[in-house]
């Protein structure tokens, strides 16, 4: 997504056809048009102070002499059972140069990479003033999230846990010859690693956990000469680490998870090396930056006002990094916080249903901000949870977790094994059902049971802040899980900065389980990361009874239509005979092309069966029933491409066919569509 200054800058390139030149002025028009007065002023203020860094006259200084005997207190550190052949395993793939980046499985990066190298397309970045690098642009740095994604250096945390499990020294001499290309190859402002204060943020939490996992300053990674020549230049680069990301905080609508992301990096480096007066400064600054945005980008109920469910684990990783950080140093975080991350973990909990699953609403890129499990099926959800049952005392989070994961034993320590048995194994689920603030609403019966239904409705906000850079046009739209297996799915992603029609239809309104109304989107993109026109929603009623739950919401993003739509949509579970009912109400005066979409798990199978569809999924059938209206249309859709429909992708870059029925009608004046789901 842009940086915080990026939006003035223009790289003088031209791309090759004589009418895409306009494409990134036109952008930067958009971008302008989400900003306020106040933003635009202090982004031309934020420019100057760039061509300053890169003229030599601001921000490029050199750190001063550390005092390396202020210390800290190390918050992690190896648990006392754990199976260290999978750590030996990862580290010595990591030893022969072979990474897993995205959909790129075991490629060969060597040993050191190729540090501003994309490895998806062999596009090697300009080693150009950083900041001033369009990072976008495919023809210069390749897949931008491809090149900066070994960059974020989770795999020397990896080779650092090899080390405290073995203590096999090899495993530090690649941790240092990595650093060591790394500073050659990306030196302080120059290049694509230094083009967004994010990623030297999140270079600085994996820095932490490395340093103190080798033994901190007193490591005998710089034993002799040469290895305090090594510690000397790594804490140098630390500390222009943390400047930088002090200098480029992402603030105004550029204000999401890149500053969280930001401040947690400062925070970590102000704790781990406090061995300059700066650091003070550092930690502050941070600190409050991390109390206050936790509360801001998180509402009351939990929920992440990107509306974006990865979002929310990698800002709850960051959240709670820090915190366990402070705690250990004397730099305690405010009840407050602490509640906000407790109720972002209780959402969590409640739309994850039986066998797991959790809804795939809004973005996701697979962004991590450390890798501390070295197992095939780690879910971050659920290790989020067990870590949230130890330190919150939440018997309900032990059970949605379900057992204590390698991540939490490394943060926690020799503790928590017997604190998160000791929790009570019974509690009362769902955990929540209804988020006001976020605009989630959770239908269901049987919560936790062999045979639970689960259906989340989602009646909230685009995203945040003016940008909205994650959000899904999704508005009313709705998942199902029955039995713990998902039948109606949110598809997910896919793509980011490149291709672009991809990028449209995943977060397009066409992509998700609700209405379309003469082929638009509810609300209007304006970029890959931005939205100019936003479809308001919410919710009109919402009751929870015995027998039945009852939803309904609204939204407007067709008011703006020459003939304006108002779409009100009303879901109906009767817990007795398990069937939903949606009621889909248009109001209108003329004519449109009305669109109902169902995307079906890719594990399902459909067939028509008479007026109903069935879709099947192991021992299980669903049987959906679609409007029966005159004139009305039912394609199947399963991997087309033209149009594209019928697709979900589970991981950044990797799409894989799945069900899709779509509904369509040409509709005069108010309707009332109803469709039934038999469970």
């Amino acid at each position: 997504m842009p940086d915080s200054s990026d939006i003035f800058i223009w790289t003088g390139a031209k791309p090759s056809r004589s009418w895409e030149w306009l494409a990134p002025i036109r952008w930067r028009i958009n971008r302008l048009r989400c900003m306020t007065a106040a933003e635009v002023f202090h982004r031309i203020g934020r420019l100057a102070g760039i061509q300053a860094e890169r003229l030599g006259l601001w921000g490029r200084s050199h750190a001063p002499a550390p005092d390396l005997t202020s210390t800290s207190t190390p918050w992690i550190q190896a648990p006392a059972t754990i199976d260290a052949a999978p750590y030996l395993r990862a580290a010595d793939r990591l030893a022969q140069g072979k990474f897993d980046v995205f959909a790129l499985k075991n490629i060969d990066l060597g040993s050191p990479p190729q540090w501003n190298r994309d490895p998806k397309t062999g596009i090697e970045a300009p080693r150009s003033f950083g900041k001033l690098l369009d990072y976008r642009d495919p023809r210069r740095v390749g897949d931008i999230k491809y090149l900066w994604e070994p960059n974020r250096h989770l795999h020397l945390v990896t080779l650092a846990q090899a080390f405290i499990l073995s203590r096999d020294r090899r495993y530090l001499q690649v941790i240092q010859d990595h650093l060591e290309s790394w500073f050659d190859a990306c030196p302080h402002g120059i290049g694509p690693n230094w083009s967004s204060a994010l990623e030297p943020g999140l270079r600085l939490i994996n820095w932490s956990l490395a340093w103190q996992l080798v033994g901190a300053g007193d490591s005998p990674l710089f034993d002799g000469d040469t290895g305090k020549g090594f510690r000397h230049r790594w804490l140098e680069s630390i500390y222009q680490h943390a400047e930088f990301v002090r200098g480029h905080f992402s603030l105004y609508s550029s204000a999401n998870n890149h500053l969280i992301g930001e401040a947690a990096g400062l925070f970590i480096a102000a704790i781990t090396w406090p061995h300059w007066k700066r650091a003070d400064l550092w930690r502050t600054t941070a600190q409050a930056l991390l109390e206050r945005e936790a509360l801001l980008q998180n509402g009351p109920d939990g929920v992440n006002r990107e509306q974006a469910v990865s979002y929310q684990q990698f800002e709850l990783d960051l959240l709670l990094l820090s915190l366990l950080a402070g705690s250990a140093n004397g730099a305690p975080f405010s009840l407050a916080y602490e509640k906000r991350l407790e109720s972002m973990l209780e959402y969590l909990a409640s739309i994850m249903d039986t066998g797991g699953n959790i809804p795939m609403f809004g973005d996701a890129d697979d962004g991590t901000v450390i890798r501390l499990a070295q197992i095939a099926n780690f879910c971050p959800y659920r290790s989020l949870l067990a870590t949230g049952a130890v330190l919150f005392q939440r018997g309900d989070f032990r059970v949605k977790a379900r057992e204590l994961d390698d991540k939490t034993r490394w943060l926690l320590g020799a503790e928590a094994e017997q604190a998160f048995l000791a929790l009570p194994p019974k509690a009362t689920l769902p955990v929540r059902q209804a988020f006001p603030d976020g605009g989630y609403y959770i239908l269901g019966h049987n919560f936790e049971r062999r045979d639970e239904i689960r259906l989340v409705a989602d009646a909230g906000a685009l995203g945040y802040q003016t940008i909205a850079a994650h959000g899904h046009a999704d508005a009313l739209a709705f998942t199902l899980s029955v039995g713990g297996m998902e039948f109606l799915i949110d598809p997910g992603t896919y793509a980011y900065h490149t291709e672009g029609s991809w990028r449209a239809y995943f977060r397009g309104t066409a992509a998700h389980n609700t209405v379309r109304i003469d082929g638009r989107d509810q609300s209007v993109p304006g970029g890959n990361f931005m939205w100019l026109a936003k479809a308001n929603a919410g919710c009109r009623a919402w009751y929870n009874t015995p027998d039945k739950d009852i939803f309904e919401g609204w939204h407007d993003g067709y008011m703006s239509l020459a003939d304006p739509v108002m779409h009100s949509r009303r879901i109906i579970l009767d817990k007795t005979s398990g069937l939903i009912v949606i009621e889909d109400l248009l109001r209108m005066a003329g004519s449109h092309e009305v669109e109902l979409f169902f995307h079906c798990s890719e594990h399902c199978s459909v067939r028509q069966n008479g007026k109903a569809h069935a879709i099947h999924q192991k021992q299980r059938t669903l049987q959906l029933r679609l409007p029966d209206l005159p004139g009305a249309t039912v394609n199947a859709h399963h991997g087309s491409v033209d149009p594209i429909a019928g697709w979900v992708s589970r991981r950044f870059d990797d799409r894989q066919p799945s069900p899709t029925l779509h509904w369509q009608a040409r509709l005069s004046g108010t309707t009332l569509l109803r469709s039934e789901i038999a469970c």
